[in-house]
């Protein structure tokens, strides 16, 4: 079923991104029909005839005859891409135009082109990312309201609303457009908190690994284009390969969460540590950005052979740097963390307390979690036990909340406190 889901979102969001191109964006919602059709379609035929031995290559040429189909049934009443409509309106022209349309190289190009058409700036980074896995990813409204924690009621307005700023520009974005480079920053974002959320899962399943893989699969798009790729992409690549090649141990058989100290390492994916290593190396001759840095500290982390061969004193200079390009809250806690696994315990309650604009942490749990961590450390355990109250006090969703009490419990059992 897993296999499944994968197939229908990589060839979702390749055959929408194409159709619309095809159809032009004002055309979006029809775009959306025609793959839905093509995949109904192949539910039934396969059903019956059983699974092809190129799904991909059945898909294309399925969306390619409904398309051609609907094109001369509509051509007198609809207006297509503007750029095309004239070659759609020939009988001559029409077939060679859609075929073209769905080559390789044409369906990757227009996959782009609809992954910055997402990224409009009059879009917010939510609607911007709900768009993404709607359009690109084939998520159901249900879902994407799930990945974003929203209900579907809500969800549906938001894209409803995203949706009529991308069918106003009638054709989706143009890669040799002038904004092109203004627009690379907001597709990283978008695609940063696309993997993010797989990675943290703000909702009851700590991992969402769904959304990792759509996250990987449109920044590989990014990174491989001779047109839009750059050092920033290959380092974003590099920071969600060596995450990504951690998830299988960061939850354990139950499906709770696994701290990094106690995470089996022999599970880690070797192979995409190796990928994402070429990725962050490759990423060397560009202006270092923030995911050169976090990718850094990934890959600081999946050298270590085991979490006390850590070198905590490189992470806390990579840190010092990335709260400098990237000052933010959290980034400063881990900051504070790793001086304090680098220079000891008292050095990491001091960073903590000194952290600017701490306030914003508030109500982050693992920020109480920390403070815990180094008290018990020195040996304060009545302190490292009101801050994990706090913090298990402060968990977003069950899965935190388990985490949090499992550390409590471990806290009193070491230090024999009554519970």
């Amino acid at each position: 079923m897993q296999a499944g889901d994968d197939l229908f979102r990589r060839e979702s969001g390749r055959i929408v991104a194409t159709l619309t191109r095809i159809f032009g964006t004002e055309n979006l919602a029809l775009a959306e029909d025609v793959a839905q059709d093509v995949f109904c379609r192949a539910l039934e035929v396969w059903k019956l005839r059983g699974v092809p031995s190129n799904p991909s290559a059945w898909f294309i040429t399925a969306a390619k005859r409904r398309a051609i189909d609907l094109l001369r049934r509509e051509r007198r009443f609809r207006k297509f891409a503007p750029d095309l409509d004239s070659l759609l309106a020939s009988e001559w022209t029409l077939t060679p135009t859609v075929n073209a349309a769905f080559s390789e190289e044409a369906i990757a190009n227009d996959e782009l082109r609809m992954m910055f058409a997402c990224c409009d700036p009059k879009l917010s980074e939510e609607s911007r990312i709900a768009l993404i896995l709607r359009l690109l990813c084939g998520f159901s409204t249900r879902e994407v309201a799930h990945a974003l924690l929203s209900t579907p009621a809500a969800m549906e307005k938001r894209i409803e609303r995203a949706r009529k700023v991308l069918t106003q520009t009638g054709q989706l974005f143009d890669l040799v457009d002038a904004e092109l480079n203004r627009r690379v920053p907001a597709v990283h974002r978008a695609l940063y908190l696309l993997f993010s959320e797989g990675y943290h899962a703000s909702s009851e399943s700590p991992v969402r690994r769904e959304l990792c893989r759509e996250a990987m699969r449109l920044a590989a798009a990014l990174a491989t284009s001779a047109t839009v790729a750059s050092a920033a992409s290959d380092a974003l690549c590099a920071l969600m390969w060596l995450d990504a090649a951690r998830l299988g141990s960061r939850v354990d058989a139950n499906g709770d969460l696994v701290s990094l100290d106690e995470q089996d390492r022999s599970r880690w994916n070797r192979a995409m540590i190796a990928k994402g290593k070429e990725f962050l190396k490759r990423s060397a001759t560009g202006e270092v950005s923030a995911y050169h840095l976090e990718a850094t500290i990934a890959a600081v982390h999946c050298s270590a052979e085991a979490f006390a061969d850590t070198d905590w004193a490189q992470l806390a200079r990579l840190y010092d740097a990335l709260l400098r390009l990237h000052p933010s809250p959290v980034v400063a806690l881990n900051r504070a963390i790793a001086f304090g696994y680098a220079f000891g315990p008292r050095c990491g309650l001091d960073e903590i307390r000194t952290i600017a604009h701490g306030n914003r942490l508030a109500q982050y749990p693992f920020l109480p979690a920390a403070l815990a961590e180094f008290e018990s450390r020195l040996g304060h355990f009545e302190s490292a036990r009101r801050h994990l109250h706090a913090a298990v006090a402060l968990a977003r969703n069950s899965a935190e909340s388990r985490f949090l009490e499992r550390r409590l419990a471990a806290l009193e059992a070491a230090a024999s406190l009554p519970v």
